[in-house]
């Protein structure tokens, strides 16, 4: 019986291998990108919905960015606090501002979806960025950035939407470690030639890649996946490709409580479900390894079978995940959270684990 969890935990640690340095290496490892800034019209795109606040502080960075040519075209989508008495006061403001109303009804009461289809046909010219009214771009050089990545065939960019430091927090440190996780993920995969996601935070792409799959009409009654259901939908090897200059960051709020960030992460991972059959089983392979290498050597050491293979085996595993997670957290500018490597680690995949018994039994809310 214990010979049989032995092999089996080496073969976890084997898959973690495969994982960590031959793909996440494709990220972590990788020269960091280089194109020349393009002079193509942009339409920067933001759907807001009661964000009052945060569209004060967003809009204004919008407009001071450093590029020959772009709109900024604002979604309102049925807000009921001042959103759009302030968009409509920057609109007034600034030529190359363009306003959508959006209406509740009864088709589409609430939908991000709806909301942003409309912002989309209305976009002046053919290469959308798009980021959320509650980020910040990381420079006045994120448009060109973004945009100095698109050729003739990468159509589809996908960014990194970071999150902001919040000194002293531990929650902010796991929430920061998830995401560089994920995008360590998203951006290997992508240059595997396999994309699967991308986020609504910092993403572009001409508009006819979101024509070609119908936009969201596949999935419109899905209310979350407005960016990673419509990637793993659209994106392909040949179109898509990404972009982790530092200039090329948007930073957001992140939560400040556990049960607000335990919420989200349900609705994140609920969207997950209906990604490709690949894409559902190399994710899903990915988490239930880690989860095994976290039970299994426990499992060991109570019985000490073993236990110098063991605890090697253990440290082998946490040296190359380390050097791995090390170099996308240099690239991402996501130093400061190795430090806690790997207790945010573990809390982080028992998290996952509750979300996943969580959403087994309850659905998440979604779009405000």
């Amino acid at each position: 019986m214990l010979l049989s969890v032995f092999c089996l935990f080496i073969a976890v640690v084997f898959i973690q291998f495969l994982y960590y340095v031959l793909i996440f290496g494709k990220f972590s490892f990788a020269k960091a990108p280089t194109a020349s800034p393009k002079r193509i019209p942009i339409s920067v795109i933001v759907c807001a919905k009661n964000e009052e606040e945060n569209v004060r502080n967003l809009i204004p960075l919008l407009v001071a960015q450093d590029y020959p040519q772009f709109e900024i075209v604002l979604i309102d989508d049925a807000s009921i606090d001042s959103t759009l008495d302030v968009f409509e006061e920057y609109e007034k403001l600034h030529s190359n501002i363009k306003l959508v109303k959006v209406e509740n009804n009864e088709a589409f009461w609430g939908n991000k979806k709806y909301a942003l289809t409309l912002g989309i046909k209305a976009a002046k010219y053919e290469y959308l960025l798009f980021t959320d009214a509650d980020c910040v771009p990381s420079s006045k050089d994120w448009i060109t950035s973004m945009s100095a990545q698109f050729t003739q065939e990468k159509t589809i960019v996908l960014g990194y939407g970071a999150y902001e430091k919040i000194g002293g927090s531990f929650l902010n440190k796991i929430i920061r470690f998830e995401t560089l996780l994920s995008a360590t993920q998203y951006f290997s995969w992508t240059k595997i030639g396999k994309p699967y996601m991308g986020v609504g935070r910092n993403l572009a792409y001409k508009r006819e890649e979101f024509f070609k799959v119908r936009g969201f009409m596949d999935h419109m009654k899905i209310r979350s996946g407005d960016d990673d259901l419509f990637i793993n939908q659209a994106a392909e090897a040949k179109n898509t490709t990404t972009c982790f200059l530092p200039d090329s960051f948007t930073y957001s709020k992140p939560k400040t409580s556990f049960k607000d960030w335990f919420t989200q992460k349900r609705r994140h991972v609920s969207t997950a479900k209906h990604y490709k059959l690949f894409d559902q089983n190399q994710l899903g392979i990915f988490y239930v390894s880690q989860l095994l290498f976290l039970v299994l050597p426990i499992i060991l050491l109570i019985f000490q079978y073993q236990w110098i293979a063991v605890v090697s085996i253990i440290g082998f595993r946490y040296i190359f995940a380390w050097i791995t997670m090390g170099f996308a957290a240099g690239k991402l500018k996501e130093k400061d959270v190795m430090y806690w490597f790997p207790i945010v680690e573990i809390v982080l995949i028992f998290t996952q684990l509750n979300v996943f018994i969580t959403n087994t039994f309850s659905k998440p809310v979604h779009w405000k």
